[in-house]
């Protein structure tokens, strides 16, 4: 594509995009040829890998049979989407479910069921949701109110309603900010089960979610966990949230729903939180592509693939050996303080000097550019990092990579931060 009609694509104008011709299997093809290893499965979407001849016969079909009815309506796509969901991978008690667009739609629509539920039941006081001090819960307004990514955040705080925040990883703190506010003012509690725009796939310690959920319990606040990057066996179990056997009341989902074939989130409660909104004869409004049918059988395909190959116990054993050679590669390297996460979800935090943990300068954009020296060496990982974290790159590739392309992306991230650093 000539770089002019590639330079009218953004909407402010800027760099001209990378422009990508085609996707297979782990890989992105630009348009002049060039073969990027998509690390970063895009922005930690992409499980079963790309271009599955399996997707385009689906897609084909449910397009030839259905293209849009209102998201009210049954289809057989929905349906089945549904029955797929609660007979293989939602927990138990995960009853009903949602579809919309995306992940920020999720977390939108899960932030307006906390408050009809608590409205519903009697108790018009409840309408704050408490999240974190390191989050990002997608660029709604809603989404923005709930979460912490400063760098998202900024310049739009004025539009964004004052919610409570308590410190990460303190559910101490949690508990005195639910005093503060007053119990009967929280309608719910929002958190990742491992952070990751935001912090780099920080992972708790072991006794911090079953804190919060016995903290959440004790006041009758509705526990939300948002799993949008951790959820559908990105960590190595079906939801991020299992690390820790706890037992939310609300899991926002996006992402890997449909793998990145199509555009879709979810919404997944138990019983105990819609039934005060069916008794109250209440709804929410939906979005007008909200659990589109093509989307819907598109992701009913990806599950079916991700179960049928054992993609969710390959995500823990080649994510296990991904981290292993991190670790080995990297675990010494100056200006690495952290390598953590779950699964094949993985983050790398940078530091100017890592015995003392000193930050880059934020103006250096320092993740942005070890993105770019891997981008020069073939290689696609995600950015991240806000507030106390402010320099981190995510690994999230497809379920399906292999031990070389572990390799090219150990090997590809060291130079890629070595020529960075410079």
């Amino acid at each position: 594509m000539d770089p002019q009609r590639a330079a009218r694509f953004p909407f402010v104008p800027g760099d001209t995009p990378i422009v990508i011709d085609r996707t297979e299997d782990v890989w992105l093809v630009t348009g002049d040829g060039r073969r990027i290893l998509d690390a970063g499965g895009g922005a930690i979407v992409t499980n079963i890998g790309h271009g599955r001849p399996e997707i385009a016969r689906v897609a084909a079909e449910a397009l030839g049979r259905i293209d849009y009815v209102v998201p009210v309506w049954a289809t057989e796509a929905r349906v089945s989407l549904v029955e797929e969901l609660v007979d293989h991978w939602l927990p138990d008690g995960f009853t009903r479910c949602a579809f919309v667009s995306g992940g920020s739609e999720s977390v939108d629509l899960a932030v307006r069921v906390a408050r009809t539920h608590h409205l519903s039941a009697g108790r018009s006081s409840r309408w704050k949701v408490i999240g974190r001090d390191v989050a990002y819960h997608g660029s709604t307004l809603s989404g923005l109110s709930v979460g912490a990514h400063d760098r998202r955040r900024s310049g739009l705080e004025p539009m964004l309603t004052d919610l409570p925040k308590s410190p990460w990883l303190d559910p101490d703190a949690l508990a005195k900010v639910i005093e503060f506010e007053g119990p009967e003012t929280i309608a719910a509690f929002i958190g990742e089960p491992i952070t990751g725009a935001a912090g780099g796939a920080m992972v708790p310690p072991e006794d911090y979610w079953p804190a919060v959920e016995e903290v959440c319990r004790r006041h009758e606040i509705l526990l939300i966990v948002d799993e949008v990057m951790t959820g559908l066996g990105r960590t190595g179990l079906n939801w991020g949230h299992q690390h820790w056997g706890i037992k939310p009341d609300l899991i926002v989902a996006g992402k890997g729903l449909s793998g990145g074939y199509a555009p879709m989130g979810g919404v997944y409660a138990t019983d105990d939180v819609v039934a005060p909104i069916a008794e109250a004869g209440a709804g929410t409004m939906y979005y007008t592509f909200a659990g589109h049918d093509l989307g819907c059988a598109i992701s009913l395909e990806v599950l079916r693939i991700m179960r049928v190959e054992g993609l969710v116990e390959r995500a823990a054993s080649i994510g296990a050996l991904l981290r292993h050679r991190l670790d080995e590669e990297l675990g010494d390297h100056p200006h690495v303080a952290d390598i953590r996460g779950r699964g094949l979800l993985l983050g790398i935090e940078l530091a100017a000097d890592r015995n003392t943990g000193r930050p880059f300068p934020r103006a250096d954009e320092m993740a942005t550019q070890v993105v770019g020296a891997a981008l020069d060496r073939g290689l696609w990982v995600y950015p991240a990092g806000s507030g106390p974290v402010d320099d981190a790159v995510l690994i999230g590739p497809p379920f399906t990579i292999t031990e070389e392309h572990v390799e090219l992306i150990v090997s590809g991230l060291r130079d890629a931060i070595d020529a960075a650093v410079g």
